[in-house]
């Protein structure tokens, strides 16, 4: 068989290169192992170029060296059949180097033989050459086992022994040692090839279990006709995932008594183990046996304990009960939430108790709701307004006592402009109030279109703020120094909305009066002495001349251009009455619209003069009020 393996490599070989354009080259593969003490059988094949034509060809093995100027061992020299003292009756050419195969053969392998092996032809003369390439010799005291990467319990697995088959003197034979305790297994046996080096390989096929984790396994080679034998040897490594193998069965105390739990596990790896009592996790650690203490029971460790195991390869878990006597403990409600406006808010109200207690929901000390001998209790708010804000308690009670939990709704809503927000005007400012109410504190502006004016909080000068719960009262402060600036524009914002409001300001009516109130006066006391005037007047009713009774006050009608027009006027104004020259004298005065007031002044008032007729006295007197 081992003849016909060479045989096919040289024919592949020789078909791969093409015979009839032959270079130097050395086919041989790259590495090679046997075991101590057996043989061994390196394939080789060689060329050389076709222009030589060689009438005998030799070869020489050499060890760890392709140069023969450095002296190297040689392995086998067919020409002389020397060898180094080392080689001496170890080594032999299996192939024929007339048909260009050089398959070497070495016996009694001992470790100082490993090593690298180069071949060198010599074609007579000149024509020696040593081939680059060259074989890595390995030895081996044992056969190689593998494990597979993984093995978990439950899955197939397949276990591996390799043993090198390179000399045809020496066959080995494979077989599993301590495989009796292994769940439905099997052997099987092949030969692989690669580089035309040889292979047997025997492949156990099992299903392993917990129970195999930490075993010992062996494979043993051994050549028939001798006494040697190879052993390699492997432990499983089953993963597997966590047992719980023991634990305290349910049991009842009282408070004060002391428990000891206990809980046992099995596993590999090591599993990640708990104490969780009603879901919450109470201790834990990476282990094999955990246990808890509980030095003084009390009414809070009533209830399920679980022990809780698990690693990469699966959970577990087993539960036990505890019970204890005792008052309820204290309520488990929702933490303190915060909702918008118009949403539904539900309050979930949950204890324990032995017995089973009385559960309540109180806000502002009315009960809005309750179970009894129930320890869950779950109120629902649908559609919430800022009314609902505000704390609530979940109360329980049984006859060894009563507990209670609070639980705060804060109710977030967009800003609401209060109907007391408004403008009061009085004599020199304007004061305009927006009272806000919202959730969080919204940020009020003032805002005057007409002025193109904006103020905020943030401007003490002119807003001051309090703020009390929920509601926030801004107020602005303005010098009246003209017309009232409406509109004026109240905005409130938060994160929840926007609200613009127009500030109101009281009757048109009042303030009218308000305004023209100080000119009303002047012109009611203008009448009245106009009045008083005339009916002097009547009584004095004589002949004047023309440097009449009246005194010119200070302020002149317009004066026209020319003389003639100019005594018209000097003539025209001796005859005016009193009303009319205060009149004339107020046209001509410049116009201010911001002007409040009249000033008259009698101080040059004849109080009689004989000579004005009847019918030179004004008759009437005209008032305007701009």
């Amino acid at each position: 068989m081992m003849a016909w393996r060479w045989q096919s490599l040289l024919l592949l070989w020789i078909f791969t290169n093409g015979a009839l354009s032959r270079q130097w080259a050395a086919w041989m593969p790259q590495s090679i192992s046997a075991f101590r003490d057996t043989c061994v059988s390196i394939p080789c094949t060689f060329n050389y170029p076709n222009d030589i034509r060689p009438s005998i060809i030799h070869g020489i093995w050499y060890f760890n060296s392709p140069y023969p100027k450095n002296f190297p061992p040689v392995v086998l020299k067919t020409k002389t059949n020397t060898a180094h003292d080392n080689y001496m009756g170890r080594t032999k050419l299996l192939g024929d180097i007339q048909e260009f195969n050089c398959t070497l053969q070495i016996d009694r392998l001992s470790m100082d033989l490993q090593g690298k092996y180069y071949f060198r032809v010599d074609l007579g003369g000149y024509n020696q050459y040593t081939y680059s390439e060259h074989a890595n010799l390995y030895m081996l005291d044992e056969p190689f086992v593998s494990l597979p990467q993984e093995m978990v319990s439950g899955s197939e697995a397949e276990l591996t022994c390799r043993v090198p088959d390179n000399c045809p003197d020496m066959k080995p034979s494979v077989n599993w040692m301590e495989i009796e305790g292994l769940e439905h297994h099997s052997v099987y046996g092949s030969l692989e090839e690669s580089s035309s080096t040889w292979t047997q390989v025997s492949t156990l096929k099992f299903v392993p279990s917990y129970k195999n984790n930490g075993q010992r396994l062996s494979c043993k080679v051994s050549f028939p006709g001798t006494d040697m034998e190879y052993k390699g040897f492997v432990t499983m490594n089953v993963k597997y995932a966590p047992r719980i193998v023991d634990i305290n069965s349910s049991f009842e105390t009282t408070e004060g008594t002391q428990v000891v739990f206990v809980c046992v596990v099995d596993s590999n790896p090591v599993s990640q183990v708990g104490w969780y009592k009603e879901g919450a996790l109470i201790k834990e650690e990476v282990t094999g046996n955990l246990t808890l203490e509980l030095d003084y029971v009390t009414f809070n460790h009533d209830g399920i304990y679980i022990c809780a195991a698990e690693n990469e390869y699966g959970r577990t878990n087993k539960t036990m009960g505890l019970a204890v006597m005792y008052p309820p403990w204290k309520p488990s409600v929702n933490s303190s939430a915060v909702a918008m406006e118009g949403e539904t808010v539900t309050i979930l109200c949950n204890t324990q108790g032995n017995p089973d207690p009385i559960i309540s929901i109180v806000k502002d000390k009315q009960v809005l709701t309750s179970v009894i001998f129930e320890n869950e209790l779950v109120l629902e708010i649908p559609a919430i307004t800022h009314e609902h804000d505000g704390e609530y308690w979940c109360t329980a009670e049984n006859q060894y006592g009563q507990s209670n939990s609070s639980f705060n709704l804060t109710v977030v809503f967009s800003p609401l402009v209060l109907p007391e927000s408004k403008c009061t005007v009085s004599k020199d400012t304007v004061q305009c109030m927006c009272t806000v109410k919202a959730n969080p504190d919204p940020f009020i502006l003032f805002e005057l279109p007409e002025m193109n004016l904006t103020v905020s909080e943030g401007d003490p000068e002119f807003v001051y703020s309090q703020r009390n719960g929920y509601i926030v009262s801004s107020i602005l402060t303005l010098q009246k120094n003209r017309d009232l600036p409406k509109p004026i524009l109240c905005s409130a914002i938060n994160l929840y909305g926007k609200k613009v409001h127009e500030l109101p300001f009281p009757d048109t009516d009042t303030l009218v009066w308000a305004k023209v109130g100080p000119v009303g006066a002047v012109v009611v006391f203008v009448i009245l002495v106009a009045v008083g005037g005339y009916f002097i007047k009547t009584r004095e009713k004589k002949n004047i001349t023309e440097s009449s009774s009246f005194i010119q006050t200070e302020a002149s009608p317009t004066s026209c251009s020319g003389n003639g027009k100019k005594n018209l006027g000097k003539i025209e104004n001796q005859f005016l009455s009193i009303s009319e020259k205060i009149l004339l004298s107020k046209r001509q005065q410049p116009s201010h619209a911001d002007t409040d007031y009249a000033n008259i002044d009698f101080t040059k008032r004849n109080v009689k003069d004989s000579f004005t007729s009847p019918e030179e006295l004004t008759e009437y007197a005209e008032i305007r009020v701009k």
